[in-house]
Protein backbone atom coordinates (compact mmCIF):
# COMPACT_ATOMS: atom_id res chain seq x y z
CA UNK A 1 0.00 0.00 0.00
CA UNK A 2 1.28 3.52 -0.92
CA UNK A 3 0.68 6.47 0.63
CA UNK A 4 0.90 8.52 -2.96
CA UNK A 5 -0.44 7.22 -5.83
CA UNK A 6 2.00 5.79 -8.13
CA UNK A 7 0.24 7.53 -11.12
CA UNK A 8 0.74 11.47 -9.39
CA UNK A 9 4.78 9.82 -9.19
CA UNK A 10 4.63 9.79 -12.99
CA UNK A 11 3.19 12.55 -13.87
CA UNK A 12 2.08 14.88 -11.03
CA UNK A 13 1.47 17.93 -13.58
CA UNK A 14 -1.90 16.76 -14.41
CA UNK A 15 -3.09 16.46 -11.03
CA UNK A 16 -1.95 19.41 -9.89
CA UNK A 17 -3.37 21.40 -13.35
CA UNK A 18 -6.52 19.41 -13.35
CA UNK A 19 -7.24 20.85 -9.14
CA UNK A 20 -6.27 23.94 -10.32
CA UNK A 21 -8.75 23.98 -13.12
CA UNK A 22 -11.15 23.18 -10.73
CA UNK A 23 -10.82 25.71 -8.45
CA UNK A 24 -11.33 28.20 -10.85
CA UNK A 25 -14.61 26.70 -12.30
CA UNK A 26 -16.18 26.74 -8.94
CA UNK A 27 -14.90 30.21 -7.71
CA UNK A 28 -16.68 31.27 -11.41
CA UNK A 29 -19.52 29.62 -10.84
CA UNK A 30 -20.14 30.99 -7.17
CA UNK A 31 -18.86 34.37 -7.93
CA UNK A 32 -21.93 34.70 -10.94
CA UNK A 33 -24.32 32.82 -9.30
CA UNK A 34 -23.94 33.55 -5.62
CA UNK A 35 -22.91 32.18 -2.36
CA UNK A 36 -25.16 30.04 -0.73
CA UNK A 37 -25.07 29.08 3.13
CA UNK A 38 -26.79 25.32 3.13
CA UNK A 39 -24.02 23.09 4.47
CA UNK A 40 -25.30 20.19 2.99
CA UNK A 41 -26.25 21.57 -0.60
CA UNK A 42 -22.36 23.21 -0.61
CA UNK A 43 -21.05 19.74 0.23
CA UNK A 44 -23.03 18.21 -2.18
CA UNK A 45 -21.93 20.59 -4.88
CA UNK A 46 -18.03 20.35 -3.88
CA UNK A 47 -18.34 16.08 -4.52
CA UNK A 48 -19.84 17.32 -7.85
CA UNK A 49 -17.05 19.42 -8.86
CA UNK A 50 -14.66 16.73 -7.51
CA UNK A 51 -16.58 13.63 -9.59
CA UNK A 52 -16.29 16.56 -12.79
CA UNK A 53 -12.52 17.22 -12.48
CA UNK A 54 -10.98 13.97 -10.92
CA UNK A 55 -13.12 11.37 -12.35
CA UNK A 56 -14.37 13.77 -15.60
CA UNK A 57 -14.77 10.43 -17.69
CA UNK A 58 -16.29 8.34 -14.81
CA UNK A 59 -20.53 7.42 -15.58
CA UNK A 60 -21.54 9.90 -12.66
CA UNK A 61 -19.41 12.89 -14.28
CA UNK A 62 -21.85 12.30 -17.38
CA UNK A 63 -23.85 15.64 -18.63
CA UNK A 64 -27.11 13.65 -18.39
CA UNK A 65 -26.44 12.35 -14.72
CA UNK A 66 -24.81 15.21 -13.11
CA UNK A 67 -27.71 18.24 -14.41
CA UNK A 68 -30.47 15.04 -13.95
CA UNK A 69 -29.20 13.34 -10.84
CA UNK A 70 -29.03 16.98 -9.27
CA UNK A 71 -32.95 17.89 -11.00
CA UNK A 72 -33.70 14.28 -9.04
CA UNK A 73 -32.26 15.55 -6.06
CA UNK A 74 -34.23 19.33 -6.14
CA UNK A 75 -37.47 17.43 -6.57
CA UNK A 76 -36.92 14.98 -4.08
CA UNK A 77 -36.19 17.27 -1.47
CA UNK A 78 -38.78 20.03 -2.69
CA UNK A 79 -41.69 17.03 -2.56
CA UNK A 80 -40.68 15.90 0.83
CA UNK A 81 -40.13 19.41 2.28
CA UNK A 82 -44.01 20.10 1.39
CA UNK A 83 -45.38 17.04 1.95
CA UNK A 84 -43.94 16.76 5.43
CA UNK A 85 -42.78 20.02 6.67
CA UNK A 86 -45.38 22.84 4.83
CA UNK A 87 -47.89 21.01 2.79
CA UNK A 88 -50.66 18.10 4.62
CA UNK A 89 -48.77 16.25 6.55
CA UNK A 90 -47.01 18.77 8.38
CA UNK A 91 -49.97 20.63 9.10
CA UNK A 92 -51.36 16.86 10.89
CA UNK A 93 -47.87 17.02 12.70
CA UNK A 94 -48.10 20.62 14.03
CA UNK A 95 -44.71 21.69 15.43
CA UNK A 96 -43.31 18.33 15.76
CA UNK A 97 -39.46 19.52 15.97
CA UNK A 98 -38.50 16.20 13.64
CA UNK A 99 -40.50 16.67 10.48
CA UNK A 100 -37.32 18.20 8.67
CA UNK A 101 -35.21 15.27 9.56
CA UNK A 102 -38.28 13.09 8.50
CA UNK A 103 -38.52 14.71 4.94
CA UNK A 104 -34.76 15.04 4.46
CA UNK A 105 -34.25 11.03 5.31
CA UNK A 106 -37.30 10.23 2.76
CA UNK A 107 -35.94 12.76 -0.04
CA UNK A 108 -32.71 10.81 0.24
CA UNK A 109 -34.27 7.54 0.06
CA UNK A 110 -36.94 8.60 -2.15
CA UNK A 111 -33.69 10.11 -4.99
CA UNK A 112 -31.70 6.74 -4.54
CA UNK A 113 -34.58 4.82 -5.67
CA UNK A 114 -35.63 7.32 -8.38
CA UNK A 115 -31.81 7.86 -10.13
CA UNK A 116 -30.99 4.54 -10.90
CA UNK A 117 -34.93 4.31 -12.52
CA UNK A 118 -34.00 7.57 -14.41
CA UNK A 119 -29.97 6.56 -15.37
CA UNK A 120 -29.76 9.67 -13.52
CA UNK A 121 -27.38 8.30 -10.70
CA UNK A 122 -25.02 11.44 -9.24
CA UNK A 123 -24.18 10.23 -5.57
CA UNK A 124 -23.84 13.79 -4.23
CA UNK A 125 -27.46 15.10 -5.97
CA UNK A 126 -28.59 12.92 -2.97
CA UNK A 127 -26.84 15.54 -0.45
CA UNK A 128 -28.96 18.16 -2.62
CA UNK A 129 -32.37 16.29 -1.88
CA UNK A 130 -31.15 15.95 1.87
CA UNK A 131 -30.21 19.84 2.17
CA UNK A 132 -33.33 21.20 0.75
CA UNK A 133 -35.85 19.21 2.61
CA UNK A 134 -33.95 20.27 5.71
CA UNK A 135 -33.96 23.81 5.19
CA UNK A 136 -36.50 26.16 4.80
CA UNK A 137 -37.65 26.00 1.20
CA UNK A 138 -36.11 28.56 -1.41
CA UNK A 139 -36.03 29.14 -5.11
CA UNK A 140 -32.85 31.00 -4.95
CA UNK A 141 -31.27 27.46 -4.07
CA UNK A 142 -32.94 25.46 -6.87
CA UNK A 143 -31.56 27.54 -9.56
CA UNK A 144 -28.25 27.99 -7.50
CA UNK A 145 -28.00 23.98 -7.69
CA UNK A 146 -29.12 23.63 -11.34
CA UNK A 147 -27.17 26.49 -12.55
CA UNK A 148 -24.10 25.06 -10.85
CA UNK A 149 -24.67 21.73 -12.36
CA UNK A 150 -24.85 23.08 -15.66
CA UNK A 151 -22.03 25.21 -15.41
CA UNK A 152 -20.19 22.05 -14.13
CA UNK A 153 -21.64 20.21 -17.23
CA UNK A 154 -20.68 23.07 -19.79
CA UNK A 155 -16.99 23.32 -18.31
CA UNK A 156 -16.25 19.65 -18.34
CA UNK A 157 -18.06 19.73 -22.22
CA UNK A 158 -15.61 22.52 -22.93
CA UNK A 159 -12.53 20.61 -21.27
CA UNK A 160 -13.52 16.65 -22.37
CA UNK A 161 -10.16 16.61 -24.31
CA UNK A 162 -8.53 18.06 -21.46
CA UNK A 163 -9.01 16.20 -18.40
CA UNK A 164 -8.14 13.24 -17.25
CA UNK A 165 -9.19 10.78 -15.02
CA UNK A 166 -6.60 10.71 -11.60
CA UNK A 167 -6.68 7.58 -10.74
Amino acid sequence: MHIIDKSFIKEPKKYIVQSLVAVAAVALILFFVGIITHAAIVAALGASAFIIFAMPHSVAAQSRRLIGGHIVGVACGTLCRYALCTGPLGALAGNWEYMPWLAAAIAVGLSIFLMPITNTEHPPAASVALGIAIYPWSYQVVIFVLLFAIGLALIRRVLRGYLRNLY
